[in-house]
């Protein structure tokens, strides 16, 4: 067998079974992402993220949320969160704002993504967190699954349940359009088609369960939409009246059929291009 073939082997061998993640430097940086193949944590020193003040129209889920965060931060106990509801009205921008208000409050907080389709490996990465002192918020935007996907089980043992069970260093918070996860359409149909139909149900609900914290995001209002704006004006210096912020702000939301927290930023910053201002 030539060397060539020796080498094709030795990677296929690594793919089947992994080398264990290395810890990183876990002082360096607050946030890390999750990849896998190989296992790593790659660290990111700059998160994307705006001011908690700057999030509006959703100040009990951002109390409740910010609460649970600080108790988990000083060690106290905490639940698991799934951020749900309408789109763009700042599901993740809270996650990661709470996060950044931990860190002003003198606590250490690393947070961690992880994309949807990591999540069977989501084991792997427990047990390297496990060996930390550090605490860990692992942090899943945009959690879905639908009929034929299996990565939900991956998910559970993390959340409830286990032999191991979760870290004690480690919470875990999910943003989803979907309060359990799934379309409505699929429960639905498990109900018609399944032998035992409740069985079936919760099976597939089960994993929101797991969740202690369940946060709702609902539509904005225009008057909440307005504010929004009118905050990230105050926020990075935007001179425009009140009569042309107002004209200019309900056109762009009606030509996107819709107000949300996402719209408004989109809005301010077309607003600050044509300003000259750099956000």
């Amino acid at each position: 067998m030539n060397d060539a073939a020796l080498i094709r082997i030795a990677a296929a061998l690594e793919r089947i079974s992994p080398s264990p993640a290395k810890s990183p430097d876990f002082s360096a940086v607050d946030a890390f992402v999750w990849h896998v193949e190989p296992d790593h944590l790659e660290p990111v020193a700059d998160v994307n993220r705006v001011a908690l003040d700057l999030l509006v129209g959703i100040g009990r889920s951002r109390d409740t949320l910010l609460d649970n965060t600080l108790q988990f931060a000083r060690g106290l106990p905490a639940n698991n969160a799934l951020l749900w509801g309408a789109r763009g009205m700042g599901k993740s921008s809270l996650v990661k704002a709470i996060h950044a208000e931990v860190l002003e409050q003198g606590l250490d907080l690393k947070i961690v993504e992880v994309q949807r389709e990591d999540l069977p490996s989501i084991g792997r990465l427990l047990a390297l967190l496990r060996a930390s002192e550090a605490r860990f918020l692992l942090f899943c935007d945009d959690l879905s699954f639908s009929h034929d996907d299996q990565h939900y089980k991956s998910l559970k043992a993390v959340l409830d349940g286990g032999v191991i069970g979760r870290p004690s260093n480690v919470v875990f918070y999910a943003t989803s359009n979907r309060r359990h996860l799934m379309p409505r359409d699929m429960i639905e149909n498990e109900r018609g088609s399944a032998i035992n139909p409740s069985e079936a149900v919760e099976e597939k609900v089960s994993l929101s369960d797991r969740f202690g914290l369940w946060l709702g995001f609902h539509s904005c209002s225009q008057d909440e939409y307005l504010e929004m704006i009118r905050g990230y004006c105050g926020a990075y210096g935007v001179d425009i009246t009140t009569k042309i912020l107002r004209a200019e702000a309900i056109e762009w939301a009606a030509t996107r059929g819709a107000r949300s927290g996402r719209v408004a930023w989109q809005y301010f910053t077309d607003l600050a291009g044509r300003k000259g201002v750099v956000i």
